[in-house]
């Protein structure tokens, strides 16, 4: 039992011994940190003899007692810059304080000379040296520069400012990452003199800005006021145009409207007309089928009757006519028998026809009665007397009359006729 425990000591101890042994041959290099292995030759560079290896973030293996190893922080460094009475162009000092971040290059060159420098050295002598480089080249460039373009233009100087220290950083192995400008003062009040004026100058400015942009503001109002007036005036006009417009349209649909609607009703009209001549036409058809029915069928047929009617008439006429002539006959053969005695016996057959004929003249007359009133002159005759005594001279008055008519005397023939006692003739048919 005793044996294995020094067994598994002896073990321990050869793994300790181990692990120490491969810890001190094992070089591993964080990415922050650049591991400088020394103590062997690794020939000539540059004309130079280079007896250093660098090894950035990564491991590697080392000769013990042959070779050491060293390290240098990558870390950012930063530097505050301060110059006081530096001189600007034109002879006016000025304070100037900024800040700068610098840091170990790892760049291929560059990581050389930093070695070369800062190996073994603490981070404050490395922030010395370049605090110092800075400073100087702060002075250098603000010789170069107005303090107003110092102050006004701070992203300017400090661009200036790196562009001057680069190659003097880069030269001790370094390089810078930011400068930044953070205040410019000066101890004479030339930059509190310079913002007196330029306020003022601002501030003059201003005023006459603000003056201008009022009168500018008045002249615009007053623009505006005049460019809405005229968009006002335009505005109207425009709105008058479209109402002649609309009115002179309006015009020309009413009037085509009344045009068509003119057209409607003569159209209309035409139409109706049209239609009633059809009508008129289909009435007087209907009118002429009536008077065929009503009047000339009737016609025709009255026609026909009169006709036979007249046939008829005529057949009796001509009947009468032949009596007649028969009668005339046998009065011309009775007349011719009666010798001298005929225009007497015809004269009397006449008579009550010329009677009737003189009666006829006073046939409107209607007489009532007649009264017949004695004078009374005590002459022994009376009316009645007077009236007897008047008759045959009417009768004898009417004789005359008949004379002077057909010049026949009817008393003379009344008188031969009795003498003669000649019968009356038949004049009966």
């Amino acid at each position: 039992m005793g044996i294995l425990a020094v067994i598994a000591a002896f073990l321990v101890v050869i793994v300790i011994v181990a692990l120490m042994a491969i810890k001190s041959l094992v070089v591993i290099c964080p990415p922050n940190r650049v591991a400088v292995i020394s103590g062997r030759n690794r020939g000539i560079t540059d004309g130079r003899t280079v007896g250093y290896r660098v090894i950035k973030g990564g491991r590697t293996i080392r000769i013990p007692i042959l070779e050491k190893v060293d390290y240098m922080d990558l870390n950012t460094i930063s530097i505050d810059v301060a110059v006081s009475n530096a001189y600007s162009k034109g002879a006016i000092p000025l304070d100037v304080q900024g800040v700068a971040n610098i840091k170990v290059s790892s760049r291929e060159g560059l990581l050389e000379n930093s070695v070369e420098r800062f190996l073994g050295r603490g981070v404050d002598f490395i922030q010395k040296i370049a605090k110092e480089n800075l400073e100087a080249n702060l002075r250098g460039v603000l010789s170069t520069l107005t303090p107003e373009e110092v102050n006004e233009d701070r992203l300017k100087f400090a661009q200036t400012l790196i562009d001057e220290a680069d190659d003097d950083i880069k030269t001790l192995g370094l390089e810078l990452d930011v400068l930044k400008i953070q205040n410019v003062t000066d101890q004479v009040g030339y930059l509190e003199a310079v913002g007196r004026r330029r306020t003022a100058q601002v501030l003059k400015e201003a005023r006459e800005s603000e003056a201008q942009q009022e009168a500018d503001a008045e002249e615009a109002e007053a623009l505006g006021r005049r460019r809405a007036e005229l968009a006002r005036v335009d505005s109207d006009l425009a709105i008058v145009e479209e109402r002649n417009k609309l009115r002179v349209r309006s015009a020309q649909l009413e009037a085509l409207a009344l045009a068509e609607e003119e057209e409607a009703k003569v159209a209309g009209a035409k139409a109706r007309v049209v239609a009633e001549q059809g009508l008129e036409q289909e009435r007087i058809q209907l009118q002429q089928r009536r008077l065929e029915a009503d009047v000339v069928a009737p016609a025709q047929a009255e026609k026909e009757a009169l006709e036979l009617q007249a046939k008829g008439q005529a057949a009796k006429i001509i009947e009468d006519g032949a009596a007649q002539v028969k009668v005339l006959e046998q009065l011309t053969a009775q007349y011719n028998a009666a010798g001298a005695s005929a225009q007497d016996i015809f004269v009397l057959n006449m008579l009550p026809e010329l009677v009737e004929r003189i009666t006829d003249t006073v046939k409107g007359i209607d007489i009532d009665r007649i009264t017949v009133i004695d004078g009374g002159n005590g002459s022994g005759g009376g009316a009645l007397p007077g009236l007897a005594s008047q008759m045959p001279a009417a009768v004898i008055s009417i004789n005359e009359q008949i004379e002077a008519a057909t010049g026949v005397n009817i008393l003379d023939s009344l008188v031969k006729d009795s003498a003669s006692a000649v019968p009356a003739l038949d004049t009966t048919a």
